[in-house]
């Protein structure tokens, strides 16, 4: 078991790139069900906050590729990513 402490101090690394993308902040649960729907990254903003609002990155649960004891490997894909993927086209 891991606690939601111990959760939010791991970094997450997306491992398309292996950029950190932050640390978890929050997190989605299905009251339904119990489980885990995403987690959610605050995004590390502009210069401290000042230029601009921080926006979130919202990763399913099924994107968590790993948990290990000080990081989370995820697949993530930006939304910029997307574009030109059909250029043989």
């Amino acid at each position: 078991m891991v606690r939601i402490s111990e959760f939010q101090i791991k970094d997450v690394v997306n491992v398309g790139d292996g950029k950190k993308l932050g640390n978890i902040s929050d997190i989605d649960i299905n009251l339904q069900t119990g489980k885990i729907e995403a987690i959610i990254i605050s995004g590390t903003g502009k210069i401290l906050g000042f230029f601009g609002k921080e926006e979130e990155v919202i990763i399913p649960w099924r994107n968590i590729l790993k948990i290990g004891e000080d990081v989370i490997l995820v697949r993530f894909k930006e939304a910029n990513e997307f574009s030109g993927q059909d250029e043989d086209d």
